[in-house]
């Protein structure tokens, strides 16, 4: 039999290749296959690629994560109930695996949760505290001698959960933390307010509202404006007006009847009257400024002249007026209608008292006469003021 390095060089080994084994069980050596070898070594040497452990831990626990014997290790921790404060102990750093994962489950809340790197430089993204049946995965990398959140299932606050398994307005309101009130969830259209404190609300509409009180329920009212929002009479009017003249009952627009009132300065396009109207104190009818106007008639005294004023001036033409002798000009004047009377007076120019004065009104216009009463010629300028006054005959 030739000795081993006597044999040729197998660069390329494959599972069918054999191999020498000696047999305590046959009492000589035997052959097998790499392949078979292979096969033992997994069976018999391979560490398992999770290691579970199952943990009933109290409040202010401590539990250290086994080193591993495998790369996955899942921490299942099952207490009695809600843990205020825990720690779990990472494995030492020089005895983990590049890559282990470390997987913990709760069953139940864990309200402050402590992970203890042990001889690690740092975790990322470590959960502080784990709701019940929640969970957090980490995972070691080796070159940074650091641990790495992998996975963290969401952590709600207390009572979010139950109300995401039944979404109701009870569970709701336990699971907020700053609500207001009691009852059923509001939402914008048409809700249902049961009592509600408004507050101080900057605008909203209300529609069909009652039983709001007036003297108790709105603020910032004037001083008597709620009594006659009560009762709106017109004297709760007159106690709430702060800037009123006058006495007596409110007045509308169509037919009132007012008891001696000072009307001021009053303007409008009729008056109806009854009864006799007395001017008191030194008071006067008449015109105001802007009512009025004046025209220059030229060149002889029968020239039409234009003038449409409610009063106004006429300064006749100089021209040559024989004595007893009478003569007619034309006034156009619009505010002038059929029977309306002109009141007219020689006012200045030309010889007082030689002179009388006539008109005849027709729409629109005027024919006036004037005629001179001395006993001479006169070829004066005189200016002659008028006002038309309305009158009917019916």
């Amino acid at each position: 039999m030739p000795q081993i390095n006597q044999l040729p060089v197998l660069n390329t080994i494959s599972s069918g290749d054999q191999l020498p084994v000696y047999s305590p069980n046959n009492g000589d050596a035997r052959r097998t296959s790499i392949g078979s070898l292979l096969t033992f070594f997994q069976q018999s040497f391979a560490s398992p690629t999770l290691s579970v452990n199952l943990y009933v831990p109290g409040s202010g626990f401590n539990i250290t994560v086994p080193t591993p014997v495998s790369n996955d290790q899942w921490m299942l921790l099952q207490p009695a109930g809600t843990l205020a404060t825990g720690t779990i102990t990472l494995p030492l750093n020089t005895g983990v695996p590049d890559g282990t994962t470390v997987l913990i489950t709760t069953t139940q809340e864990i309200t402050s949760l402590t992970i203890a790197l042990n001889g690690a430089t740092a975790l990322y993204g470590g959960v502080t505290t784990l709701s019940a049946g929640t969970a957090t995965a980490i995972r070691f990398y080796q070159p940074t001698n650091s641990w790495y959140q992998i996975n963290a299932e969401t952590t709600y606050a207390a009572g979010m959960q139950a109300w995401l398994a039944n979404p109701t307005s009870a569970n709701l309101r336990t699971a907020m933390i700053d609500e207001t009130g009691t009852g059923l969830l509001v939402f914008a259209t048409s809700p249902t307010l049961v009592t509600p404190i408004l507050g101080t609300p900057t605008s909203g509409t209300l529609t069909n509202c009652t039983g709001l009180p007036i003297a108790t329920g709105v603020s910032n009212l004037g001083t008597g404006v709620a009594t006659f929002l009560t009762t709106p009479s017109s004297a709760n009017l007159l106690a709430a007006l702060t800037d009123e003249t006058g006495t007596g009952s409110a007045v509308f627009a169509n037919t009132p009847t007012l008891v001696t009132p000072v009307i001021g300065a009053a303007t409008g396009t009729s008056l109806s009257t009854t009864g006799n109207q007395v001017i008191t104190s030194t008071g006067k009818h008449g015109y105001a400024t802007g009512a009025g106007g004046v025209v220059t008639q030229t060149p002889d005294k029968t020239t039409a002249v234009t003038l449409s004023k409610s009063t106004g001036q006429i300064t006749l033409a100089a021209a040559a007026l024989a004595a007893s002798t009478t003569v007619s000009f034309t006034l156009t004047n619009t505010v002038i209608e059929a029977g309306d009377i002109l009141i007219m007076n020689h006012i200045s120019g030309g010889t007082a008292g030689s002179y009388l004065l006539n008109a005849q009104s027709a729409a629109g216009s005027a024919s006036i006469n004037v005629r001179n009463i001395s006993l001479g010629s006169l070829s004066e300028a005189i200016v002659i003021a008028f006002a038309v006054i309305k009158a009917v005959s019916a």
